[in-house]
């Protein structure tokens, strides 16, 4: 039997009897999964191996303890012949196809009326894998699988609901700083499970390519003076979408806890009886940085972090060259930023940092200093989504200038005094750092 001739069927065994023959290791095996699919399993053998045995004594199983007679087929579903002695399980085999009784013949395969598949499952989704008899391949085969369901590189949306199928829920899934990869594996499955995909602008988009036809995607993305919805609606949205029975996945930028009024969503789902689940994110304020180069903590230079989102919140923060301040949404601002930071006693060299499009493609990285950033700025045209980094983990940076670059290599110890450079010139180099 090569394979080409099975029938592939998923059998419902659940209270209904089964017999295997044998109580080794295979036997065992075959037990664990008998017993997780519902059936009363008996089990004929001289003597139990440890697996057999142990579930024998818990009661799951019942070990009669001797050798096979024809009579133990008597009611049988499914029989499994595994006692290692090739006469014997050929008896049983043959015994069971007399009374058309499906069997699986662990000593000879190629002659078993029933072949036991490399099986995995995710969720509801059960996988079960034949390779021609080679059941190491088919354990390849299968893993390869059941990884790509977990990762969400396989469609898992359901198309059919059963009467009984729980309700509507939603998502909340933090896509990291836009670029694809760096979404979590959880966020990715859920993606290829989703009913409707409420999306903001600033999410991994490229994803949405990938989502199977009938997804439903709606967008709700926010710019600077340009909101497709207000955070009510958006509200209203994932409610409304939920109780209407789907799997609805607001994917987002970055963390939806993290400035992302993630926390303001799901407590208005659930206050409308809407389960949902929070999927974290990479956080912009830490991973566009490190796409420039930037650790915003590193020994000698930085031991903590700050992020705000607007230049009031500056007179709460430490203003020192060692304490990195990460700034979300700054761009408009940064001018005024950099005045109430300098008034608060930070040096007008204190190295800055501004990354636009962190991680995308165009990426651009500018570096100067509190005295030069904001009229850099404004000749390099900079402009939204971008991360403002102060601080002197800056020089670390690949494309920090050479003015400020030299003096990285003193951050290995205490932090030097920040030289005052004037006029630092921008560093508009596209490619991001190498691995």
């Amino acid at each position: 039997m090569s394979g080409l001739d099975l029938y592939p069927v998923s059998l419902r065994l659940l209270g209904r009897p089964v017999l295997i023959v044998g109580g080794g290791q295979v036997a065992g095996r075959r037990a664990r999964a008998l017993l997780d699919a519902g059936a009363v399993v008996t089990v004929v053998a001289p003597e139990a191996g440890n697996d057999v045995g142990r579930l024998a004594r818990a009661g799951l199983l019942s070990w009669v303890p001797r050798g096979y007679r024809t009579a133990d087929l008597d009611g049988m579903w499914f029989v499994q012949a595994a006692t290692g002695v090739p006469a014997v399980d050929a008896q049983v085999a043959a015994e069971a196809e007399e009374r058309r009784i499906w069997c699986v013949n662990a000593a000879d395969g190629a002659a078993s009326a029933a072949w036991i598949p490399a099986t995995g499952r995710v969720d509801d989704v059960a996988v079960a894998v034949n390779a021609g008899g080679d059941p190491r391949r088919a354990r390849a085969i299968k893993d390869a699988v059941l990884l790509a369901l977990r990762t969400g590189k396989l469609p898992l949306r359901r198309h059919r609901r059963p009467a009984a199928s729980r309700p509507g829920r939603v998502a909340l899934v933090g896509g990291g700083p836009g670029e694809a990869g760096l979404i979590t594996v959880r966020g990715r499955q859920l993606l290829a499970e989703a009913d409707v995909v409420v999306a903001d602008r600033l999410g991994p988009r490229g994803l949405l390519d990938e989502l199977e036809d009938g997804v439903r995607v709606i967008e709700v993305g926010k710019a600077p003076g340009n909101h497709l919805a207000s955070q009510d609606e958006i509200n209203d949205i994932l409610v409304r979408e939920a109780l209407a029975g789907h799997l609805v996945v607001r994917l987002k930028g970055g963390d939806p806890y993290v400035l992302g009024r993630g926390g303001e969503e799901a407590r208005f789902c659930r206050d409308h009886g809407v389960d949902v689940e929070v999927v974290p994110g990479v956080t912009s304020a830490i991973s566009v940085p490190a796409a420039a180069g930037i650790p915003v903590t590193h020994r000698g230079a930085a031991t903590g972090f700050s992020v705000a989102t607007g230049h009031e919140e500056l007179a709460e923060l430490p203003a020192r060259p060692d304490h990195t301040l990460v700034l979300l949404m700054g761009v408009r601002r940064l001018a005024e930023s950099a005045a109430a930071l300098r008034s608060r006693g930070l040096g007008p060299g204190t190295p800055v940092a501004i990354i636009e499009r962190g991680w995308m493609p165009g990426q651009r990285v500018t570096i100067g200093t509190l005295d030069t950033i904001a009229a850099q700025a404004v000749r390099a045209g900079v402009g939204n989504p971008a991360v403002i980094v102060v601080g002197d983990v800056v020089r670390l940076s690949p494309y920090a200038p050479a003015a400020l670059s030299g003096a990285a290599g003193s951050l290995r110890g205490a932090p030097a005094p920040v030289p005052a450079v004037p006029q630092l010139a921008s560093s508009l180099r596209d490619p991001r750092p190498g691995p």
